[in-house]
């Protein structure tokens, strides 16, 4: 299969970046919108034939999906351990090409209609593909340090669209969040690919997760504290995976995100950047699930549980529809998360793997819709809350057809993408963890109800007295959302695990009716409850919360984390340990170091006279050197 071409799929955004952000002034900004989608819509074509020439033509090859490698050598430290620059294709590459093609492009036409009349339009459409170049590096990576290059680039790209309306304070300290959050997980994820260069000899992906590679069958060679080198490493690159993932309890910068621009919260907080996780683990996922029994994977497949749980709770008590999301997408990244935790290798054992990349391709579709869907609604009437929204289905009939979808898509009702993906990943865990099974039902049914929490209020309810009527979003960003809702529908029938698996060989999944009778029943539970809580005004909701007393406070507070970390950062870390440090490093170190200077200072001011560049000064030193000298010789002879 020829590969050379799909270079351009990165290297056309970083084009257009460099186009309009070397020319925001002058490019006026109707043209600098028709730039950004041309430029998206070249590599999602670019993205598309390489899908179908992969999947349909050249891909498999003696039933097994080829993985097809272009790169060179661009740092050489020994003879295996090099940094190398180039693009792999292999199945989970090429689905997440296609993935960040969607969203991408739909975000793009959406945002030409969405951000109309912005003085940053042409600035905000050179971000948009600073950041699409940036993730189609991280997922065409051939090596952990390419990947890691990639992954600090789609960081500095969320904080430059996360901070977009750098006039607005929140908006300006959440982008500092989210890069502070992260930055902490990225060190971990820095120093678990030093661990790897160090230990295992290489950086190369083909190397590290070849089942029968003397790095896997090496990894027990060093330990430490009971546990082997390489899976500290594992757990370190799983670590910076949970920051990108918002995984508990790296998870606190997520919501304040969405104080960028909504098409922002759809292409990066639900689609894209957040994934870069999942993909990561994904990625790596023969060495976490060979590497002593897979340990670090029992760590993913927890924390993944449980994030999910404590996610979905949050966003039962949020008002503000965009901040309901971001939990959502927490949540469903925890989906993710464990399903990659409970899969096994070969063949149907594989379920967990196949399931989670399943549903990071249907949830990609629903939950942009979602998002973009949010914005329609902040579009029409100026609120993110559901306090000033309701019966907003009269208004904008495109907007309500399609957020239903989307919503039904989520809570796992049939036959829309999301009941698909979401039934395998919880075949996946009653085959392998009871408990995270339970989790992960439980969680359906708390998804079921949030989202139809949000609809009911949003489009139907009491009308609000609105400023101004609202009334339907113009083409540019209804489009995109038929687009999506279509393929929140039909992205289910897709037959997965025909082309993705971990041992790239495929195998044939079959619906089990049983458990997904109990996902579905239990999802249509939580939407019944919401229809009964929500469709019409009533006191039931706030009869629940007062049921539920401190809880429900904490609940909607967000259990507190971000006081936490405040009261972690400010009282111990500020007060406790890094005042002392500076009161002992500006009385002891740079006392010192002012003392030698000013001690300096003084002596020369004593000295510099003897060079004072007069002559009667030196004849006079000369002369009364050689009387010294002379009356020490006397003194020296006499005696």
């Amino acid at each position: 299969m020829n590969i050379s071409y799909i270079v351009l799929i990165p290297l056309v955004p970083l084009a257009v970046f460099l186009l309009l952000g070397l020319n925001s002034q002058k490019i006026k900004p109707a043209i600098s919108g028709y730039i950004g989608v041309l430029g998206l819509s070249v590599s999602a074509a670019l993205s598309f034939y390489t899908a179908y020439q992969y999947f349909l033509v050249d891909g498999k090859v003696d039933g097994v999906y080829q993985t097809f490698v272009n790169k060179s050598v661009w740092m050489n430290f020994t003879d295996t351990l090099h940094i190398d620059m180039g693009i792999l294709i292999d199945p989970i590459s090429v689905m997440m090409l296609v993935i960040v093609s969607i969203v991408s492009l739909m975000v793009h036409i959406y945002s030409r209609g969405y951000m109309k009349g912005d003085d940053g339009y042409t600035r905000f459409f050179s971000f948009l593909s600073l950041f699409t170049f940036s993730m189609y590096g991280l997922v065409l990576a051939t090596n952990l340090f390419q990947i890691y290059i990639f992954w600090e680039l789609v960081g500095v790209s969320s904080f430059l669209l996360i901070g977009y309306y750098y006039t607005k304070p929140s908006a300006v300290s959440a982008a500092k969040k989210a890069f502070i959050v992260t930055r902490f997980a990225d060190l971990g994820f820095l120093i678990g690919i030093l661990i790897m260069g160090y230990f295992a000899g290489t950086y190369d992906f083909e190397t590290l997760n070849n089942p029968e590679g003397s790095v896997i069958l090496n990894w027990a060679s060093t330990s430490f504290m009971g546990l082997s080198v390489i899976t500290w490493a594992l757990i370190l690159i799983f670590m910076g995976g949970a920051g990108k993932s918002a995984m508990f309890p790296l998870h606190i910068w997520l919501p304040d995100a969405m104080e960028g621009p909504t098409p922002v919260s759809a292409l990066i907080h639900a689609a894209t950047m957040v994934v870069a996780g999942v993909f990561l683990v994904a990625r790596l996922f023969p060495m976490f699930y060979f590497v002593e029994n897979g340990f670090a994977l029992n760590i993913v497949a927890y924390v993944g549980a449980f994030s999910a749980l404590f996610a979905a709770i949050i966003a039962i008590t949020q008002t503000d529809i965009k901040r309901v999301l971001a939990f959502s997408t927490m949540s469903q990244l925890g989906y993710m998360m464990l399903a990659l935790g409970v899969s096994g290798y070969d063949g149907h054992e594989g379920v967990g793997y196949m399931a989670s990349m399943f549903h990071l391709f249907t949830h990609a579709m629903f939950k942009a819709l979602l998002f973009l869907g949010a914005g329609s609604v902040i579009h029409a009437v100026h609120s993110n809350y559901l306090k000033d929204m309701g019966g907003l289905r009269k208004y904008m009939p495109i907007t309500n057809i399609t957020f239903l979808i989307a919503a039904l898509a989520i809570a796992g009702v049939p036959p829309f993408a999301g009941f698909w993906s979401k039934d395998e990943i919880l075949v996946a865990a009653f085959e392998h963890n009871k408990l995270i099974y339970y989790i992960g039902v439980f969680v359906a049914g708390l998804t079921a109800f949030y989202m139809f929490r949000i609809y009911f209020g949003i489009f139907w309810g009491k009308d609000k007295t609105y400023e101004h009527t609202p009334h339907e979003s113009p083409l540019s960003m209804t489009i995109p959302l038929i687009v999506l809702a279509l393929l929140s529908i039909v992205g289910g029938f897709i037959p997965f695990s025909e082309f993705i698996s971990p041992d790239k060989a495929g195998f044939e999944a079959h619906l089990n009716y049983p458990l997904a009778a109990i996902a579905t029943g239990v999802g249509l539970t939580g939407i019944v409850l919401a229809w009964m809580f929500y469709k019409n005004e009533n006191s039931l909701s706030d009869r629940f919360a007062l049921a539920f007393g401190p809880f429900y406070k904490w609940a909607s507070d967000k259990f507190y984390f971000d006081e936490i970390y405040l009261f972690i950062t400010k009282k111990i870390i500020f007060n406790l340990i890094s005042a002392p440090i500076a009161k002992f490093d500006k009385k002891y170190v740079d006392g010192t170091m002012e003392g030698i200077g000013n001690k300096t200072v003084l002596l020369s001011g004593k000295i510099k006279g003897l060079q004072s560049g007069k002559f009667q000064d030196y004849a006079f030193s000369f002369v009364m050197g050689a009387v010294i000298i002379a009356l020490v010789f006397i003194y020296l002879w006499t005696n």
